[in-house]
This record gives C-alpha cells, sequence and structure tokens, in this order.
C-alpha cells in the first residue's frame, strides 16, 4: 500500500504521525511524509521519504510573529499561511497518488481533502486532539469561545451552530470554495465540524478514556491511543543529563514546547519557585537563560519518554503530546495552558484527577503554591499511578490506527474493482 501522510503544524502535531509512519513502513508499506522542511532531518532520521510542502524559513517566520500577536491575529496569520499553501500541497499529492494509495493527514490537510473529493483517493482524517471535535455533548474548551457544559444542551448545540455557521463558515468559506471552484466541485458550508472530517474514517489518536467519543462527533470515528513519538529512539541522553538524572531526588521538569511566550519571565519565575522549594529542576528551552545554580539544568532537547520515568512531576503548556507522555509516565502535572487545544487538555488532566491548571497571567504568584499543592497531593499521585497502566504503548497504539487506515483503503479498492 503507498501511504502518503500530509502532517502540518509544529512538532506537537508532526511528532504523532512520525511514529504512526515509522509503523507503517515497519509493516511492509510505502511511505512518503509530507512536511514543512523544518522537520526534514527528524522524517530522515525515521527513514522515510520526506516531501517539503513548505520552507523552514516560513515556519520560523511565521513563529517569530506569533510571538508578538494575539491568539485572534495569530489565527488569521496561521490561516493565510495554510490556504496558500492548499493548491500546491493538492498539485504534490496528485503526482504521487496511484491506484494502491490512502492518503493520512491532518484535518487542516486541506489539499488531502480534495483530492478525496476530486479524484476519489482514499482519505484518513486524524486528530491528534479531542478539542478539534465540536461536541454539544461534552464541549470542548476553546477561548475565546467558552460553551459551558451547564447550559442546557439545545442551547449548547445552538451556539456551535452559530459559530461555526455564522463566523466560521464566513471566515474560512469565501477561500476553501474559491478552490472548490478553481477545480470544479460545489461549494460546502459546515467546513469545521463536518467537511474537514474524511466521512471514510477518522482516526482519534488518544484513548477512550481520555476523550470518551460522543455522538455528535462526526462518524466513522475510531479512538486508538496515544502515539508517544518524541526521538526518544533516535537521540542519546548527554553524560551531564544521565549523571543529573542519576541523583536521589529527582527532578521537576519545565516545558513550554513550541509555544511562543516569554521563556525568559517563565523560567525565571520557575527557578524562584524550584529554589523555594528546595528542588531539582531541568528547564527545556532553547532560549539562552541567566544561570541558575547547581539545582538547575537547562537543555534544549531531551526526550520526555526517556526523561519523565526519572522526573518527580511536570510543569508544562499543555500540548498532546506532552500530556499522553506524562500520563505513560504516571507522574503529576502542572498544565499552564496559552492557545487552542491546550485548554481543553487542561481541563481533561484536572478531570482525570492528575494534575493541576494555573492560569498562564498569573504564574508569578502562584507557581509556587501550586507545585507545592501539587507535589504534596496523595490523591493526585495514585491517580497517576492507576492510570499508568491504561496507557498502550506507542507502538500498540499505532498498529490500531494502522488496522483503520488499512481498512479504509481496502473498502475504497473494492468499490472501484
Amino acid at each position: 500500500m503507498n501511504i502518503l501522510v500530509v502532517a502540518d503544524g509544529t512538532a506537537g502535531d508532526v511528532h504523532p504521525l512520525l511514529g504512526l509512519s515509522s509503523i507503517f513502513a515497519s509493516q511492509g508499506h510505502s511511505v512518503t511524509f509530507f512536511t514543512n522542511s523544518v522537520f526534514a532531518e527528524v522524517v530522515e532520521r525515521c527513514g522515510l521519504r520526506f516531501v517539503p510542502t513548505g520552507t523552514a524559513e516560513a515556519y520560523h517566520a511565521l513563529r517569530a510573529r506569533a510571538a508578538v500577536t494575539n491568539a485572534l491575529e495569530l489565527s488569521k496569520l496561521v490561516w493565510k499561511s495554510l490556504i496558500n499553501s492548499v493548491r500546491p500541497v493538492f498539485d504534490m499529492l496528485v503526482s504521487e497518488a496511484d491506484d494502491d494509495t490512502v492518503i493520512v493527514g491532518h484535518p487542516w490537510a486541506l489539499g488531502a481533502r480534495l483530492i478525496q473529493e476530486k479524484h476519489g483517493v482514499p482519505l484518513v482524517t486524524l486528530h491528534v486532539s479531542p478539542a478539534t471535535f465540536l461536541s454539544a455533548k461534552l464541549p470542548p474548551i476553546h477561548r475565546p469561545f467558552p460553551v459551558p457544559l451547564w447550559l442546557p444542551y439545545s442551547v449548547r448545540s445552538g451556539l456551535f451552530w452559530a459559530l461555526e455557521r455564522g463566523v466560521v463558515d464566513r471566515v474560512l468559506g469565501p477561500d476553501i470554495n474559491r478552490l472548490r471552484f478553481e477545480l470544479g466541485l460545489p461549494p460546502v458550508t459546515r467546513i469545521y465540524g463536518r467537511w474537514i472530517h474524511s466521512p471514510q474514517g477518522v482516526l482519534g489518536l488518544f484513548p477512550d478514556w481520555f476523550a470518551p467519543p460522543q455522538t455528535d462527533w462526526p462518524p466513522n470515528v475510531s479512538v486508538t491511543g496515544f502515539p508517544l513519538f518524541d526521538e526518544g529512539n533516535l537521540r542519546s541522553i548527554d553524560p551531564e543529563t544521565e549523571e543529573f538524572l542519576a541523583k536521589d531526588l529527582r527532578p521537576v521538569v519545565f516545558t513550554v514546547g513550541s509555544s511562543c511566550i516569554d521563556e525568559i519571565t517563565y523560567y525565571a519565575t520557575a527557578a524562584r519557585a524550584i529554589n523555594a522549594l528546595g528542588l531539582r529542576a531541568i528547564f527545556l528551552t532553547s532560549q539562552e537563560l541567566p544561570p541558575s545554580g547547581p539545582n538547575i539544568l537547562v537543555r534544549s532537547y531531551v526526550p520526555l519518554s526517556r526523561l519523565l520515568s526519572c522526573a518527580r512531576a511536570i510543569v508544562h503548556h499543555g500540548g498532546t503530546g506532552t500530556v499522553s507522555q506524562a500520563l505513560s509516565a504516571g507522574i503529576p502535572q502542572i498544565i499552564t495552558p496559552f492557545v487552542y487545544d491546550q485548554f481543553d487538555n487542561a481541563v481533561r488532566i484536572e478531570r482525570l484527577g492528575c494534575g493541576i491548571q494555573l492560569d498562564s497571567g498569573t504564574l508569578a504568584r502562584n507557581m509556587l503554591p501550586g507545585l507545592q499543592r501539587l507535589l504534596e497531593s496523595v490523591e493526585i499521585q495514585q491517580n497517576c499511578i492507576a492510570l499508568r497502566s491504561k496507557v498502550d504503548s506507542g507502538p500498540s497504539a499505532c498498529r490500531k490506527a494502522l488496522s483503520v487506515v488499512e481498512k479504509v483503503a481496502s473498502q475504497a479498492m473494492s468499490q472501484r474493482a
């Protein structure tokens, strides 16, 4: 089978698809990975054929602009970048597809959705985070459009309809329907809630105990577990880090992932809390930080799958990849969400009793008491240990996803026969 994987976004979006693709390839399938050039090295380390969909310069320029703008303006910038890439990616996929092809891609891999409709190439849409499913039954937490669960179901449903038709369709519709007109396809509505999801198959890359499927999710959704890929089997840990981790007092890990924030202020706040509590810490950041003492180690990157087994807790931004690694390691989490699905993931971790959420705007006064409360909570620690046994291994989750992809491809090919 010829599998074309289309990944868009930051490392938190791309890494899970690399985990899937590695398993696809290990099972004898031909895999081509489409993503931005900034990820070329890691794609090639995975032994996958790589096709660039954008330049590293454009990727870094967008991240730099994101650091100095608000969430609404950031969404506009991301959308402009995304829509400009749709037709080029569509053309690339057309040139790569044959009768034995199935495409696997993020919901915003719009070129993949268009080639499915235009040329009948089977497509499986996959979701790294459950927050991308609009559900009035169990509303995802989105800022600045929260839909409280205490509202009657009919009101919640009406609010989502108004959001989708009155806001999302009006913003995204003209660009998408212009492309559809060029391809001879009819216009679409309900873009976010329905159209971006493949009618042939949708994967949720998380377990059902983390996000129970809802009856108003799109049809044909299968949840398969966390891929848990973070280059842990591709990178070595330097001797200084190994020595730091080997000491008796386990460190607290701090990371903001690929979030664009004032990291200097964030880590200064973290250092004050760590020193006040007499703890040790590892800060994961590419920023040049001020000297912080022998109890704090700064690294640009260490695979969490190898780091968290030696950690006491983690403080992070709330990306699904980091959330899943912490659940797999069975350690408590403090989540300080900044954008997008991070708020929804934070609430899910609180519901599971595996951590707490701190408002990113009040960290200066809340980091220390929050960290102290987290580390002193026996209940949170027990919940983390109990859930750790429910997390499937990454390869196991990826094989479940592959079975869905193979089924979609088989059904499509039998219909063509």
